[in-house]
């Protein structure tokens, strides 16, 4: 599968464990290159829909200078959103809690932005998915928060840790862009590029 990839030497731009994890089972080999203090500012007046692959966009580009000939950068980002307001990764504790609160008992969008970027090609799009939590005591809350990391994701949480196992009463779209790489998608790119 992916034949056409043989062409590439493959870079995952991302810290992100997950999106390692969710890369691999693609089954292709691939190399993990950081570059540090990439900026992730988008202007106040982009739409909401458009952040993801905008900063997306940016980090591939923070990368095409140090590209050699046959490489084959993948960028992501994922943000998490609730009547229009972006959800980052959380600052503290106070801040995963209100992130927390915010998506409990109600629907959110996780939209994640992608960039599949070669010297002479790039490829950007999202995938959104849309994810329904059930209402959240404060005891629930805090205990994710205590017991679990949410400070690395996009509205404090992983649906693949324990606040999904109880929280996540739906899902409309890709589980796996909610955990921050649409893969399925990614595939489908790769296979044309």
């Amino acid at each position: 599968m992916l034949q056409n990839l043989n062409n590439y030497h493959i870079i995952l731009a991302s810290n992100s464990p997950r999106r390692r994890e969710l890369l691999a089972g693609l089954g292709i080999d691939f190399d993990i290159r950081v570059l540090p203090d990439i900026d992730e500012h988008y202007p106040d007046t982009l739409p909401v829909g458009d952040i993801a692959q905008f900063i997306a966009a940016k980090k591939a580009d923070a990368y095409k200078q140090t590209m050699t000939g046959n490489e084959l950068v993948i960028t992501a980002d994922t943000i998490v959103v609730v009547d229009g307001e972006v959800m980052g990764k959380p600052h503290d504790e106070a801040d995963a809690h209100r992130m927390l609160s915010t998506i409990s008992g109600r629907t959110h969008q996780v939209i994640t932005g992608v960039c599949l970027t070669t010297n002479t090609k790039q490829r950007q799009f999202s995938v959104t998915t849309d994810v329904t939590f059930k209402s959240l005591t404060d005891e629930e809350i805090n205990h994710y928060i205590t017991h679990y990391q949410p400070y690395d994701k996009a509205g404090a949480y992983g649906i693949q840790e324990w606040i999904g196992y109880i929280g996540v009463t739906g899902l409309n779209g890709s589980y796996f862009n909610v955990m921050g790489l649409p893969v399925q998608r990614i595939y489908t790119e790769l296979s044309t590029m």
